[in-house]
């Protein structure tokens, strides 16, 4: 199997250790074990015994007592081979169709990707991605031997695609429509009703729709809807790392029918046992206390944006599609060199990494994570401005 470099993933591997100031990531903020294992900590728990270990935070001790005696009880086997049924609960909690049966536990969203396209797609099959987004969604289907069209999104739409140019992409052998919802690098999540429509188009030839939906946008969310909730043949992948702040957990899942999950299974069985006894503690207890993680980081999202968005409108180079509340943003650079060359510049000069618009096909762009810890975003968008001030 021939198959292209991974833009990004090339990208991060070679320069993201070296930052000083990483304003590159897509993840929000990502919390410390401390942070994760105290979610949740009732009031009034505070034994004696956690104030005697934690007495600068009883009721931290007290979760992190609660949760590692927990742990510390489960034997390191292979464990639940695809998601302890806590976590299919959890994770199926999310949706409003999906049935614990259905989810499949897997390494990070890539995993759920890359298990869902093995089985779906086949040599010559008919496959239309959006495009530009993540680049697991259109090239393994390419490696794969199918007919990969693109289906384009446009800078002056908002980065939305074209319904018009689906349908005239479409066709009776159409096997899977691809999407990221919301896209990776722009921010951009197509609402409900977009995505009824890309339902209809697709149920009109049969077929399935796979929706990387690993970027939950925290503001309009009534605005959003899985495609597990909205097509029979619908196949949502997810993961802990982005919204959740756990990428450090490594785990992801699909959502989709009983029926679905039963093709995928196969695969899975090829390409992963499970994803070990530890990531799933951790995973259930992250989604279990989904509410207190959203809490804490919808703030972070929105002051960040608001610094982002006064930093862009006071510096004439730059420019965007502002991120619809989603910890990933596509920025404009305004100058006469190559996005790749300048982001290398930036990094040996300023110590301010970005990903190179060029690693999505985006050139004369960059992925700005502004969803980094304040100071780390202050202080990169500060080297972001003196490097551009080069060209003035």
């Amino acid at each position: 199997m021939d198959i292209a470099p991974f833009g990004v993933e090339d990208w991060l591997n070679v320069h993201e250790k070296s930052a000083t100031y990483d304003i590159a990531q897509s993840t929000i903020a990502s919390m410390t074990l401390d942070e994760l294992v105290a979610l949740g900590a009732p009031r009034g728990l505070a034994a004696d015994a956690a104030e005697a270990a934690f007495p600068q935070d009883a009721r931290a001790g007290a979760a992190q007592m609660g949760f590692f005696a927990r742990l510390g009880a489960e034997k390191m086997n292979y464990g639940w081979i695809e998601g302890s049924p806590a976590f299919k609960r959890a994770a199926a909690a999310l949706y409003g169709r999906v049935e614990p049966e259905a989810v499949l536990q897997t390494n990070g969203a890539t995993g759920a990707n890359l298990l869902a396209v093995l089985a779906l797609v086949s040599r010559g099959d008919h496959v239309i991605a959006e495009y530009p987004s993540y680049q697991q969604l259109y090239d393994i289907p390419r490696a794969l031997g199918a007919e990969v069209d693109l289906w384009r999104i446009y800078e002056d739409r908002g980065w939305y695609p074209d319904l018009g140019e689906l349908e005239r992409l479409v066709r009776p052998d159409t096997r899977l429509i691809c999407l990221n919802n919301a896209n990776n690098p722009t921010g951009t999540f197509l609402d409900r009703a977009f995505m009824e429509q890309v339902a209809d188009i697709a149920r009109s030839v049969g077929a399935f729709v796979l929706v990387d939906e690993v970027y939950l946008p925290l503001v309009g969310t009534e605005d959003f809807a899985s495609i597990a909730d909205i097509y029979e043949r619908g196949v949502a992948t997810n993961s802990l790392s982005k919204t959740y702040s756990v990428p450090g957990a490594r785990i992801g899942w699909t959502a989709s029918s009983p029926q679905i999950a039963e093709m995928l299974r196969p695969y899975r069985d090829y390409t992963m046992i499970c994803c070990g006894v530890v990531n799933d503690a951790l995973a259930v207890h992250v989604l279990e206390h989904r509410d207190a993680v959203l809490a804490r980081n919808r703030p972070l999202v929105m002051g960040n944006l608001a610094i982002a968005q006064a930093w862009i409108d006071d510096e004439p180079r730059v420019s965007w599609v502002a991120p619809q509340g989603v910890s990933t943003s596509c920025i404009k650079l305004d100058i006469p060199e190559d996005d790749e060359a300048f982001c290398l510049r930036l990094l040996e000069d300023e110590g301010v990494l970005l990903v190179p618009g060029s690693r999505f096909d985006l050139p004369g762009h960059a992925r700005l994570g502004y969803c980094a810890p304040e100071p780390v975003l202050r202080a990169g968008l500060a080297g972001l401005g003196r490097a551009l001030r080069r060209f003035d």
